[in-house]
């Protein structure tokens, strides 16, 4: 029997919590997660969308960037996104056969 992850101690009743081995579908959920906000940051550093005319700027602009960005990026995801997520997902499902 292999011993249990260990994981946050749980602040409601300060007992150590067992964690139960993700399976694939949650680990690839995650993977894409993660790729998706690492499109995002690269989206945002691109510069991507930032208006330079006498209609754009304002305060709301950057936060209503950010959705598109984010939404853009979750768009690449789905339609085969880097490959990140695959290689996460890879790496993480070796790495918890391995225990």
């Amino acid at each position: 029997m292999e011993p249990p992850m260990i994981m946050p101690v749980s602040q409601a009743s300060q007992r150590p919590l067992l964690a139960v081995p993700p399976d694939d579908a949650r680990l690839r959920h995650l993977a894409r997660e993660l790729e998706t906000e690492f499109l995002t940051e690269m989206l945002r550093h691109a510069g991507t969308h930032e208006s330079t005319g006498a209609f754009g700027g304002g305060p709301g602009e950057e936060q209503f960037l950010s959705f598109l960005r984010r939404s853009e990026a979750t768009a690449i995801v789905a339609s085969g996104g880097i490959g990140l997520a695959e290689t996460l997902f890879n790496a993480l499902r070796e790495a918890g056969d391995e225990r």
